[in-house]
């Protein structure tokens, strides 16, 4: 019988995976003139679940939900890609099929930089989270450690691979590394507190 704070945390993942990329076509300005694009508040929400389920069932597990996570991402992508080809009505504004062009309509290149990043840096926050782990002591350290770096790697390959000869990608890689890093380290570790208390209970 599957636990129910692992069918709760593995449905919401799966969601998780599928709107952070369409969340991303828009920035947010935060304090001190940083700007983030908003795909990340859905990829911390990947990083706390990964984490709260690997805290909770085990780090198997959380590879495993890592893993499935892949199934949502490409599905959604080609659902997508065939909403794309597939003709318009002709009763449908041009405004509309205009803004779903532009929000819908990413490159390969993108499209690929998001898999990359989304499998190496997730298992990589899996990994350090659990390697960190000595008993249950230190767990806001262990959940900002591993968000941190996870999100540094994240940033690093997807700016790479999706706009390396496209334009000078120096400041905006910084730009994005350093709000990332704070996201990671103020939000992470209260969350996962959050979610491994209410996955706790959901077990009861």
């Amino acid at each position: 019988m599957v636990q129910r704070s692992l069918f709760l945390f593995a449905v919401l993942y799966g969601g998780m995976t599928c709107i952070a990329g369409v969340l991303g076509n828009k920035q947010v300005a935060l304090p001190g003139g940083l700007a983030v694009e908003a795909g990340i508040f859905a990829f911390l929400l990947l990083v706390v679940l990964s984490s709260a389920i690997a805290e909770l069932h085990g780090r198997d597990a959380a590879n495993r939900l890592v893993r499935f996570g892949f199934v949502p991402l490409l599905a959604s992508m080609a659902l997508i890609l065939l909403v794309l080809q597939l003709p318009p009505s002709p009763k449908m504004e041009p405004e509309r099929m205009q803004g779903f062009q532009l929000i819908l309509g990413q490159s390969p290149r993108l499209m690929l930089a998001g898999i990359i990043a989304y499998g190496i840096s997730q298992t990589l926050n899996v990994t350090l989270f659990s390697a960190l782990k000595r008993g249950e002591r230190l767990l806001w350290l262990r959940a900002g450690v591993a968000g941190v770096l996870s999100q540094i790697v994240d940033t690093l390959l997807f700016i790479t691979i999706a706009f390396w000869g496209v334009f000078p990608i120096g400041a905006l890689l910084g730009g994005q590394m350093l709000s990332k890093v704070l996201l990671s380290a103020l939000v992470v570790p209260p969350l996962i507190y959050g979610f491994v208390a209410l996955g706790r209970r959901l077990d009861r």
